[in-house]
């Protein structure tokens, strides 16, 4: 069995209309999501072998606000590929993953992120909570999976 936790990142903004899309930071409303994001992640109880995240400023500093929320800090390794990626990219990146934790945080954007989830959860209509993120998947969600398998290179086979 794996645990895998999807965050996606706060709220950004666009205030200034020459940045790369890369650098957009949080806005006050992703600040203050972050921040409270990161006390609901620490209440939820689970402890992540492994964190992976976009290296996206807006990803850093969700992460960054989310810390200093709770006064912790946790190793992050950081991956290019998840920014904007497609689900098929991430699902590429676990099955990758060295070391094969038993569980891992993945922080990143839409629609990656949320197309992962509808690959790796059957639409049998068994799960309630797929249902809700096929209404959405805003910034700052957080959803965790138990998926059924015994190493990461058998996600979604």
């Amino acid at each position: 069995m794996k645990r895998l936790a999807l965050y996606r990142h706060a709220k950004s903004g666009w205030s200034d209309p020459r940045a790369r899309d890369f650098d957009r930071p949080l806005n006050e409303r992703g600040r203050l999501g972050a921040a409270a994001m990161g006390k609901h992640i620490q209440a939820y109880g689970a402890r992540w072998e492994r964190i992976v995240a976009s290296p996206a400023v807006r990803c850093t500093e969700t992460i960054e606000l989310g810390y200093r929320a709770i006064g912790e800090t946790y190793s992050v390794n950081w991956d290019r590929r998840i920014y904007l990626a497609s689900s098929a990219t991430l699902l590429d990146l676990l099955r990758e993953l060295e070391g094969d934790p038993a569980s891992l945080l993945m922080v990143g954007h839409n629609p990656g992120l949320e197309d992962l989830i509808f690959d790796l959860v059957p639409d049998d209509g068994t799960s309630p909570l797929r249902d809700i993120v096929e209404e959405k998947f805003p910034t700052a969600a957080f959803a965790v999976l138990e998926l059924d398998i015994a190493q990461w290179a058998d996600a979604d086979q």
